[in-house]
């Protein structure tokens, strides 16, 4: 009997250092793909990933002051911040398989290997970007608020879908514009060049997380946004705040009748 897809996602999700994390994730994406893994789940996910020794993790209220990223330590300090998201982002797209693909067709399994691809390539390129600039993955602190959600939605597909790609990843889209015009800003077209990369993956990405969580609404007669809000509220601790990038969002077919009604109304604006 062949190596089972679940298998394969707790190699992932128990390898602990960054250099083998990402071998992993390559390597049971690779075998899925060549169809070298089985379509079963038959060993339970660890409710939380293996960590690195470094970098320390805090919480969120914690972690100390990037600034606005204008002097290269502030720019080291953000490439970091951005380091950690994408190593973490590896656990969330294998824990999506291991722990929910058996609710869902063989396509969500495909769907999210190849996102977890992506993010081990994202983390690979990120962390090499640090070491170029003299620093390291590890060399700061940062917090672990995206598994924090992830934890909170590991009983409930929709719900991980409807916070992690449809909320945290859809986050993403608004704010890298901005991240990638203070990199601009700074001359470092080499970071540029990888934040339009990463800004292009997550599109696909959140497009992904849309078009599972409306299957899944189909399956069990709901509706779409309605469902969402009340998932958001009560698995997601922060606030829906503006600006949001319409486009970028749309383009992944996460429209605003779904996060709109939920806004923080103390804060305004939308991006083209």
């Amino acid at each position: 009997m062949s190596r089972s897809v679940a298998e394969a996602v707790h190699a992932v999700l128990t390898a602990a250092e960054p250099r083998e994390k990402v071998k992993a994730a390559r390597a049971a994406s690779r075998d899925w793909r060549m169809g070298r893994l089985d379509h079963r789940f038959d060993v339970a996910m660890p409710d939380r990933p293996a960590r690195p020794a470094a970098p320390e993790l805090l919480p969120p209220n914690r972690m100390p002051k990037r600034g606005r990223g204008g002097s290269e330590r502030g720019r080291i300090a953000l490439i970091h911040a951005l380091a950690h998201i994408e190593f973490v982002a590896i656990d969330l797209a294998f824990d999506a398989v291991g722990r929910f693909g058996a609710e869902f067709p063989r396509g969500f399994v495909d769907d999210w290997m190849a996102v977890g691809a992506d993010e081990a390539m994202h983390f690979a390129v990120i962390e090499r970007r640090l070491r170029s600039l003299g620093s390291f993955y590890g060399a700061m602190p940062a917090h672990d608020g995206l598994w924090d959600a992830a934890f909170a939605t590991r009983h409930d597909a929709l719900g991980r879908l409807a916070v992690v790609p449809m909320v945290l990843e859809a986050r993403g889209l608004d704010v890298t514009p901005q991240t990638i015009d203070r990199f601009a800003s700074a001359d470092d077209a080499p970071t540029v060049r990888i934040l339009r990369r990463i800004l292009t993956d997550e599109i696909r990405h959140v497009s992904a997380g849309t078009r599972w969580y409306g299957w899944g609404c189909v399956r069990d007669s709901l509706n779409p946004a309605e469902h969402w809000q009340s998932l958001v509220s009560r698995y997601f601790r922060g606030a829906i705040k503006p600006p949001f990038n319409d486009s970028a969002r749309a383009a992944a077919g996460l429209t605003r009748d779904f996060y709109a009604p939920l806004a923080d109304t103390n804060v305004t604006g939308h991006t083209a």
